[in-house]
């Protein structure tokens, strides 16, 4: 089963500060959770980071499991290449109930990483082989990304923006989930709504979906 975490405000404990962490890291830095790496070498990507302050970093050899009691983390990843300290971990944080992933060992993990198809942080397609092959899955992006670009447009990723704001105004103002979803539509069907996306109005567009909201009946 696949599923989108909500990370926001979750704490998240990097083992490693190689390309493998660094990758790891990546995909959490627009999470909005809170990065901590643990490693005596890092990247200069994750140094960087670091300096920004986006993560934090703690400089240390890590030879066991006492940084979880220390940390009290939601999440671990472990991307070191010492398989059996890896597995330490792994056993530890399932223990614990945390959930837990190694780069190495995707089959004793509590989830995989898919390789995603990213369109400005609003559609995001996963390519996934169950954590059976991460090789393939990255084979598989590069086959199927071109497909999808030409597929989903600006002016689809122009309704996502609209949509966002429309239905946080619908929360407010229409009272039933059947008649929210009713308004949603209309505004997705709306042809001045569309022409405006594609003169690159987004504004107008958004205030147009506003009106409908509050005039909705």
């Amino acid at each position: 089963m696949i599923v989108d975490l909500n990370l926001q405000g979750k704490s998240v404990i990097v083992i490693g500060g190689g390309n493998e962490a660094q990758k790891r890291i990546n995909s959490l830095i627009n999470e909005k959770c809170n990065v901590t790496v643990i490693s005596n070498k890092v990247t200069s990507q994750i140094s960087k980071l670091a300096k920004s302050k986006k993560i934090q970093l703690k400089k240390q050899n890590i030879q066991d499991t006492k940084f979880i009691s220390k940390f009290k983390p939601d999440i671990i990843i472990t991307t070191t290449n010492d398989k059996k300290l890896n597995q330490k971990i792994i056993n530890a944080g399932k223990k614990k109930r945390i959930i837990t992933y190694s780069s190495d060992n995707p089959e004793e993990s509590d989830f995989s990483n898919p390789a995603i198809i990213d369109f400005e942080k609003m559609i995001q397609i996963a390519i996934f082989t169950g954590g059976r092959s991460p090789a393939m899955s990255k084979k598989l992006k590069k086959k199927s990304e071109e497909l999808f670009k030409k597929i989903i447009t600006k002016e689809d990723i122009g309704q996502i923006k609209v949509q966002k704001i429309a239905r946080d105004t619908a929360k407010e103002k229409i009272p039933t989930p059947a008649e929210r979803k009713a308004c949603l539509r209309s505004i997705m069907a709306d042809n001045e709504i569309d022409q405006l996306i594609k003169d690159g109005q987004m504004k107008k567009a958004e205030t147009r979906a506003i009106t409908i909201v509050r005039n909705w009946k």
